[in-house]
């Protein structure tokens, strides 16, 4: 399933993704500039000068073109620039502030909450309990992705993006995890 076809199949539900993936294309650099630092964890792999951007759009808001047929909808959009090239990382939005310390983030935000912290079972660490925003950097170390979910972050603790050393794991005892935490960035709310 590619990312625009999600769940529900076809391109028309995701135009609201399309228009924002437009804008955040064509924007420059200085209009999304995260609202606080990227704290960065590992140089290596977040090397000095990398930026990255996440902004999460509810069903309603300003950039969403599609009506929503029931309930709430969020599409969270991650633009990273100067990562390493051609490299695979795991993104998830957590539930605490970024800081000095990569645990400051806590947890990944979920729909449902698992009652086991970190949560690793694949009940409720999955792609459509919490927000996965997995990438692979093109050459020039840039990437965009989008993560759609069926609820709204607006009422849940969601204040982070962190970048993962690797892909997001799905099998049980592993579910969710994506290896160490290179870097962090407060999640711009719309």
């Amino acid at each position: 399933m590619s990312g625009w076809e999600g769940r529900r199949g076809g391109i028309v539900p995701h135009m609201h993704v399309v228009g924002a993936l437009f804008l955040l294309l064509l924007s420059p650099a200085a209009q999304f500039s995260p609202t606080g630092p990227l704290y960065t964890y590992d140089a290596a792999a977040v090397p000095a000068g990398a930026s990255a951007i996440a902004v999460p759009i509810e069903a309603g808001g300003p950039l969403d073109a599609v009506p929503v047929e029931s309930g709430r909808r969020t599409v969270v959009l991650l633009r990273v620039r100067g990562l390493l090239p051609a490299h695979h990382y795991g993104a998830h939005v957590h539930t605490g502030n970024c800081g000095a310390d990569p645990a400051a983030a806590g947890p990944h935000t979920q729909n449902r909450a698992d009652p086991v912290q970190p949560s690793v079972d694949p009940a409720y660490a999955n792609p459509e309990n919490e927000v996965w925003l997995d990438f692979t950097t093109d050459v020039g170390g840039n990437a965009i992705t989008s993560a759609e979910v069926d609820w709204s972050l607006s009422s849940r603790l969601a204040n982070s993006v962190v970048l993962h050393a690797q892909h997001t794991h799905t099998e049980p005892g592993q579910a969710g995890t994506a290896g160490a935490r290179l870097a962090c960035l407060p999640l711009t709310r719309q």
